[in-house]
This record gives C-alpha cells, sequence and structure tokens, in this order.
C-alpha cells in the first residue's frame, strides 16, 4: 500500500509458507533472486551479486520481447540498477539501496529496499518497505511490482 501523502514510499506485505531461514536464504541467494524478483513476465540477468553486509550487486530486468508496455529505464526494455546490502540481521531483516542506469533524471537517485521477515505461524509474514521511489515510477506501479515479486518468491519457495 502506498501512502498518498508520501509518493516515494510503498508497503506491501505477504504471508509465505516457509520458515523465516528459508525466505532470508532465498533473499541472498543469487540464483533465487534471479527467479523470484522480476515482476510478472520479466527476467532476470545477474551480473554481479555479493549477498553479505557491504556486499554489492548489479542485475537487468528484461521485459518480454514485443511487449508493447516496455518502456525500460536503462534502454527499451531493460531496467539495470546496481546496489549494495547495507544491513543483514539474519532471519529478520535485510536492507538494500539500489539505482538505476538511466540518463532519465527521473529515475536517479538511491533508493532503499528493507525486506522485513516476521514469524507468522508455521511461515514468514515478509514485508517489502522501499522508500524514495525515483519520481519517473508510479508508487502504484512499484506497488503492483512488489506484489508481484512477492507472488513469485511465494512459488518459488513452495517449488
Amino acid at each position: 500500500m502506498h501512502d498518498m501523502t508520501d509518493p516515494t514510499r510503498t508497503v506491501v506485505s505477504r504471508v509465505m509458507n516457509a520458515a523465516p531461514e528459508a525466505v532470508y536464504a532465498a533473499l541472498l541467494d543469487a540464483d533465487a533472486v534471479a527467479a523470484w524478483l522480476p515482476p510478472g513476465p520479466m527476467r532476470c540477468v545477474m551480473h554481479a551479486f555479493d549477498g553479505r553486509e557491504g556486499g554489492a550487486f548489479r542485475m537487468s530486468l528484461v521485459y518480454p520481447e514485443g511487449e508493447r508496455s516496455a518502456r525500460g529505464k536503462t534502454s527499451e526494455d531493460t531496467d539495470t540498477f546496481r546496489g549494495r546490502f547495507v544491513k543483514l540481521i539474519p532471519n529478520e531483516l535485510i536492507v538494500w539501496v539500489t539505482e538505476f542506469e538511466s540518463e532519465d533524471p527521473a529515475f536517479a537517485g538511491e533508493m532503499t529496499v528493507r525486506w522485513m521477515l516476521a514469524p507468522a505461524g508455521s511461515g514468514t509474514d515478509v514485508t517489502v518497505l522501499c522508500e524514495n521511489i525515483p519520481r519517473g515510477i508510479r508508487p502504484e506501479d512499484n506497488e503492483a511490482g512488489c506484489r508481484s515479486t512477492l507472488e513469485k518468491l511465494a512459488a518459488f519457495l513452495n517449488g
């Protein structure tokens, strides 16, 4: 849900049918992230991934070939971004800061993404908080992308 008074912030949650340890591991494994992170029909190309506090990553999310609505931030069909892991609390919290590689100033700046994990019965409540969303990204689009990502994470964990 995005805060109507703050267009630079969204929060989305979903309960996963997996223990916090399994969710945490899936958030720090390059192959796992490449599988579940891209929203909808997009795919991920992982360029670099060092899943530790202070570690860096770089990846591209690629729109499906021929998708008419594709408006990539880096190229017509690609969103490439880099980031770093700012804080890791095992099985509880992952904070990363990302920045899109784009010549468009509407996508400039660092966005902070917090992945918060909390036990929920036999599963885990996963909350994604995005802050400082670049002005070129509509909050409702960011929210929809996060919901899709959480659906894919749930399917990945139950696969």
